[in-house]
């Protein structure tokens, strides 16, 4: 059996749906990284402390 397996790259992708993936990627990174910061179980909170503060981002 022979079989060929075709990739999409991101070459192949216009400027619009690069934008369009690119905003949904931000959006869901922002998303993350704030439910986490506020999140009020400690356990969340503590979890991504460090690289929180690393980042820059104030969460107390």
């Amino acid at each position: 059996m022979n079989t060929t397996v075709q990739t999409a790259g991101i070459a192949g992708l216009s400027i619009s749906q690069r934008l369009i993936a690119g905003g949904l990627a931000f959006l869901i990174g922002m998303t993350l990284l704030y439910g986490i910061g506020f999140a009020s179980d400690m356990r969340l909170h503590n979890g991504a402390h460090d690289s929180r503060h690393a980042l820059g981002f104030p969460c107390h």
